[in-house]
Protein backbone atom coordinates (compact mmCIF):
# COMPACT_ATOMS: atom_id res chain seq x y z
CA UNK A 1 0.00 0.00 0.00
CA UNK A 2 1.26 3.49 -0.73
CA UNK A 3 1.93 5.70 1.68
CA UNK A 4 2.20 9.35 0.81
CA UNK A 5 4.27 11.89 2.93
CA UNK A 6 2.32 14.81 5.01
CA UNK A 7 2.79 17.18 2.24
CA UNK A 8 1.23 15.21 -0.51
CA UNK A 9 -1.53 14.09 1.67
CA UNK A 10 -2.82 18.14 2.73
CA UNK A 11 -2.15 18.59 -1.12
CA UNK A 12 -4.88 15.76 -1.83
CA UNK A 13 -7.01 16.67 0.57
CA UNK A 14 -6.78 20.58 -0.34
CA UNK A 15 -7.30 19.66 -3.49
CA UNK A 16 -10.48 17.47 -3.01
CA UNK A 17 -11.64 20.01 -0.40
CA UNK A 18 -11.77 22.59 -3.19
CA UNK A 19 -13.28 20.53 -5.88
CA UNK A 20 -15.99 19.11 -3.98
CA UNK A 21 -16.46 22.72 -2.78
CA UNK A 22 -16.61 24.19 -6.65
CA UNK A 23 -19.05 20.94 -7.46
CA UNK A 24 -21.44 22.00 -4.74
CA UNK A 25 -21.15 25.70 -5.60
CA UNK A 26 -21.80 24.85 -9.26
CA UNK A 27 -24.65 22.84 -8.46
CA UNK A 28 -25.97 25.68 -6.22
CA UNK A 29 -26.31 28.21 -8.98
CA UNK A 30 -27.79 25.64 -11.21
CA UNK A 31 -30.50 25.26 -8.50
CA UNK A 32 -31.15 28.84 -8.38
CA UNK A 33 -30.58 29.86 -12.14
CA UNK A 34 -33.73 26.46 -12.59
CA UNK A 35 -35.57 27.60 -9.01
CA UNK A 36 -38.76 29.94 -9.46
CA UNK A 37 -37.40 33.65 -8.82
CA UNK A 38 -36.54 34.05 -5.02
CA UNK A 39 -33.98 36.92 -2.76
CA UNK A 40 -31.14 35.73 -3.89
CA UNK A 41 -31.75 34.28 -8.22
CA UNK A 42 -33.29 38.24 -8.33
CA UNK A 43 -29.78 39.72 -6.52
CA UNK A 44 -26.87 37.92 -8.17
CA UNK A 45 -29.40 37.12 -11.32
CA UNK A 46 -25.97 39.05 -13.79
CA UNK A 47 -23.34 36.25 -11.40
CA UNK A 48 -25.74 33.33 -12.59
CA UNK A 49 -26.24 34.02 -15.93
CA UNK A 50 -22.56 34.70 -16.51
CA UNK A 51 -21.92 31.22 -14.86
CA UNK A 52 -24.98 28.73 -16.66
CA UNK A 53 -24.58 31.03 -20.10
CA UNK A 54 -24.57 29.89 -22.74
CA UNK A 55 -22.57 26.46 -21.67
CA UNK A 56 -24.94 25.12 -18.75
CA UNK A 57 -28.33 26.50 -20.38
CA UNK A 58 -31.08 24.93 -18.78
CA UNK A 59 -34.41 24.31 -20.22
CA UNK A 60 -36.58 22.86 -17.79
CA UNK A 61 -37.64 24.25 -14.32
CA UNK A 62 -37.09 23.10 -10.74
CA UNK A 63 -40.70 23.46 -10.18
CA UNK A 64 -44.40 23.23 -12.07
CA UNK A 65 -45.23 26.61 -13.05
CA UNK A 66 -48.27 28.03 -11.30
CA UNK A 67 -51.48 26.67 -11.71
CA UNK A 68 -54.75 28.87 -13.78
CA UNK A 69 -55.93 31.45 -11.02
CA UNK A 70 -58.38 32.54 -13.39
CA UNK A 71 -61.77 31.22 -15.44
CA UNK A 72 -61.37 32.77 -18.90
CA UNK A 73 -64.35 32.53 -20.87
CA UNK A 74 -64.91 33.28 -24.93
CA UNK A 75 -67.92 34.14 -26.35
CA UNK A 76 -68.95 35.34 -30.02
CA UNK A 77 -71.39 36.85 -32.02
CA UNK A 78 -72.06 37.21 -35.79
CA UNK A 79 -73.69 40.29 -37.73
CA UNK A 80 -75.55 38.75 -40.58
CA UNK A 81 -77.14 40.21 -43.77
CA UNK A 82 -80.53 39.33 -45.20
CA UNK A 83 -81.27 38.53 -49.05
CA UNK A 84 -83.13 42.06 -48.79
CA UNK A 85 -80.18 43.82 -47.24
CA UNK A 86 -81.33 43.78 -43.74
CA UNK A 87 -78.78 43.72 -40.80
CA UNK A 88 -79.21 42.02 -38.00
CA UNK A 89 -76.85 41.31 -34.62
CA UNK A 90 -76.91 37.91 -33.06
CA UNK A 91 -76.73 37.30 -29.01
CA UNK A 92 -73.74 36.81 -27.58
CA UNK A 93 -72.88 32.56 -27.74
CA UNK A 94 -71.02 31.10 -25.02
CA UNK A 95 -68.39 29.26 -26.36
CA UNK A 96 -66.54 28.07 -23.64
CA UNK A 97 -69.37 27.32 -21.96
CA UNK A 98 -70.29 24.85 -25.04
CA UNK A 99 -67.03 22.94 -24.81
CA UNK A 100 -66.94 22.67 -20.86
CA UNK A 101 -70.58 21.07 -21.14
CA UNK A 102 -69.32 18.28 -24.23
CA UNK A 103 -66.68 17.85 -21.48
CA UNK A 104 -68.30 17.44 -18.70
CA UNK A 105 -69.37 13.82 -17.83
CA UNK A 106 -67.49 12.22 -21.09
CA UNK A 107 -65.04 9.39 -20.05
CA UNK A 108 -63.16 10.63 -23.61
CA UNK A 109 -63.44 14.07 -24.26
CA UNK A 110 -62.29 15.23 -27.50
CA UNK A 111 -59.04 17.37 -27.34
CA UNK A 112 -60.55 19.67 -29.87
CA UNK A 113 -63.16 20.74 -27.01
CA UNK A 114 -60.45 20.71 -23.75
CA UNK A 115 -57.65 22.98 -25.74
CA UNK A 116 -58.57 24.59 -29.29
CA UNK A 117 -60.33 27.62 -27.92
CA UNK A 118 -57.94 27.90 -25.13
CA UNK A 119 -55.13 27.91 -27.28
CA UNK A 120 -56.51 30.09 -29.84
CA UNK A 121 -57.02 32.56 -27.39
CA UNK A 122 -53.27 32.53 -25.62
CA UNK A 123 -51.97 32.67 -29.36
CA UNK A 124 -54.37 35.81 -29.37
CA UNK A 125 -53.32 37.26 -26.21
CA UNK A 126 -49.83 36.94 -26.30
CA UNK A 127 -49.56 38.68 -29.67
CA UNK A 128 -51.72 41.70 -28.80
CA UNK A 129 -50.31 42.90 -25.47
CA UNK A 130 -52.89 45.33 -23.33
CA UNK A 131 -49.49 47.13 -22.41
CA UNK A 132 -49.69 49.28 -25.57
CA UNK A 133 -46.45 48.03 -27.38
CA UNK A 134 -47.22 47.40 -30.77
CA UNK A 135 -48.41 43.62 -32.10
CA UNK A 136 -45.65 41.38 -33.06
CA UNK A 137 -45.17 39.58 -36.03
CA UNK A 138 -47.44 36.50 -35.21
CA UNK A 139 -50.75 39.39 -34.27
CA UNK A 140 -52.39 38.74 -37.82
CA UNK A 141 -52.19 34.58 -37.93
CA UNK A 142 -53.49 34.76 -34.79
CA UNK A 143 -56.05 36.86 -35.23
CA UNK A 144 -56.95 34.82 -38.26
CA UNK A 145 -56.65 31.57 -36.42
CA UNK A 146 -59.01 32.64 -33.32
CA UNK A 147 -61.24 34.19 -35.88
CA UNK A 148 -61.97 31.12 -37.91
CA UNK A 149 -61.77 29.23 -34.39
CA UNK A 150 -65.21 30.99 -33.28
CA UNK A 151 -66.62 31.00 -36.78
CA UNK A 152 -66.43 26.85 -36.73
CA UNK A 153 -67.57 26.84 -32.79
CA UNK A 154 -70.64 29.44 -34.05
CA UNK A 155 -72.15 26.85 -36.74
CA UNK A 156 -74.22 27.49 -39.48
CA UNK A 157 -76.32 31.18 -39.46
CA UNK A 158 -79.46 31.70 -40.03
CA UNK A 159 -81.18 30.09 -43.04
CA UNK A 160 -81.15 32.50 -45.60
CA UNK A 161 -78.62 35.16 -43.75
CA UNK A 162 -75.08 35.83 -44.85
CA UNK A 163 -72.48 36.50 -42.08
CA UNK A 164 -70.23 39.38 -42.86
CA UNK A 165 -68.82 40.27 -39.17
CA UNK A 166 -67.78 38.50 -36.01
CA UNK A 167 -66.52 39.72 -32.59
CA UNK A 168 -65.35 38.12 -30.01
CA UNK A 169 -64.90 38.95 -26.31
CA UNK A 170 -63.43 37.71 -23.13
CA UNK A 171 -64.46 37.33 -19.58
CA UNK A 172 -62.00 37.11 -17.30
CA UNK A 173 -62.73 36.27 -13.42
CA UNK A 174 -59.68 35.88 -10.99
CA UNK A 175 -60.32 32.83 -8.42
CA UNK A 176 -61.04 33.41 -5.26
CA UNK A 177 -58.14 32.72 -2.81
CA UNK A 178 -58.81 30.12 0.05
CA UNK A 179 -60.35 30.88 3.60
CA UNK A 180 -56.76 31.04 5.39
CA UNK A 181 -55.12 32.97 2.80
CA UNK A 182 -54.21 36.72 3.48
CA UNK A 183 -53.92 37.42 -0.25
CA UNK A 184 -56.47 40.05 -1.53
CA UNK A 185 -57.72 39.91 -5.09
CA UNK A 186 -60.34 41.59 -7.25
CA UNK A 187 -62.79 38.29 -8.37
CA UNK A 188 -64.99 40.92 -10.28
CA UNK A 189 -65.39 40.08 -13.96
CA UNK A 190 -63.39 41.93 -16.33
CA UNK A 191 -64.69 41.97 -19.93
CA UNK A 192 -62.34 42.58 -23.31
CA UNK A 193 -64.08 42.98 -26.23
CA UNK A 194 -62.73 42.64 -29.58
CA UNK A 195 -63.20 44.47 -32.68
CA UNK A 196 -65.51 43.84 -34.97
CA UNK A 197 -63.52 41.15 -37.68
CA UNK A 198 -65.03 41.01 -41.33
CA UNK A 199 -66.00 37.61 -42.66
CA UNK A 200 -65.24 37.09 -46.07
CA UNK A 201 -66.05 33.29 -48.37
CA UNK A 202 -62.50 31.95 -47.25
CA UNK A 203 -63.14 33.00 -43.81
CA UNK A 204 -65.99 30.47 -43.91
CA UNK A 205 -64.21 28.04 -46.51
CA UNK A 206 -64.71 24.20 -44.58
CA UNK A 207 -66.07 25.52 -41.66
CA UNK A 208 -69.86 25.20 -42.79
Amino acid sequence: MRTWSAPAAAVLVLAGAALLGATGLFLAVLFLNSAPPNALSDRYRPQLDAVVYPEFEQNWKLFAPDPLQQNVSLEARLRTVAPDGTESTGEWLGLTARDIAAVRGNPAPSHLDQNQLRRAWDFYDSAHPEDGTAPGTRAKPSELYLKRTALQRIGSSPEGRRPYEVQVRVVTTVLAPPSWSREQVDTAPKVRELPWWPVDEDDLRGLW
